[in-house]
């Protein structure tokens, strides 16, 4: 075949293969819309990014349980990540919204109230990943006609939620922490700054 002779797709082939090129922007899209759901319901533009840090400890583990079955990155196994994303950052809402609810009603330090949250939502944590996680386990293991498609769902599930479910309750306190000092030492920051310039205009 001469060298001036160039092959490409065309047809169907060509249509999946562009819809292959929008992955990442669906990733994307993805967690904006729920990190714009977040920010709403909080009402703060550091709590959605809390619940959202549990995110790439799942989307590692999807990404690895395809890599260890010999699967690849279909936009099937698209829409499990994005399933994933769904299931994962409830884990991290239940313990968020219940520290939350600690230090505003009871008046708690920021370190009791996620370490109680920790505590006392294990076990829910544990009950819907597991419940998540055996629901998925017959779409990975399935056979017959159609099971092409149900595969990559499960497999994406079943990684993500036990990578996440062993590193969640050990990352979302420390950034919860990390994030709350960080809020603290803006308003610091900003009430200091508002006082100086009454103090100026005062003085003037």
């Amino acid at each position: 075949m001469p060298a001036s002779i160039q092959a490409q797709f065309e047809g169907t082939a060509k249509i999946f293969q562009n819809s292959l090129s929008n992955e990442g922007w669906l990733i994307v899209a993805a967690i904006v819309v729920v990190y714009i759901v977040l920010g709403i319901l909080y009402e703060s533009y550091i709590h959605p990014i809390t619940i959202l840090s549990t995110l790439p400890s799942a989307g590692i583990g999807a990404l690895l349980a395809l890599l260890l079955t010999d699967n690849e990155l279909s936009i099937i196994a698209i829409i499990g990540i994005i399933l994933l994303i769904g299931i994962v950052k409830k884990n991290a809402i239940m313990i968020i919204d219940f520290a939350l609810d600690q230090q505003r009603t009871l008046g708690k330090s920021s370190e009791e109230a996620i370490y109680e949250a920790c505590i006392l939502r294990f076990r829910p944590i544990l009950m819907t990943t597991m419940a998540a996680l055996l629901g998925a386990v017959p779409l990975a293991f399935s056979s017959g006609i159609g099971s092409e498609l149900r595969k990559p769902i499960g497999i994406t599930l079943i990684g993500g939620l036990i990578l996440s479910q062993l590193l969640t309750l050990y990352t979302t306190p420390v950034i919860y922490l990390a994030f709350d000092r960080l809020s603290l030492y803006i308003k610091n920051f900003f009430n200091k700054s508002i006082n100086k310039n009454d103090l100026i205009v005062d003085i003037a």
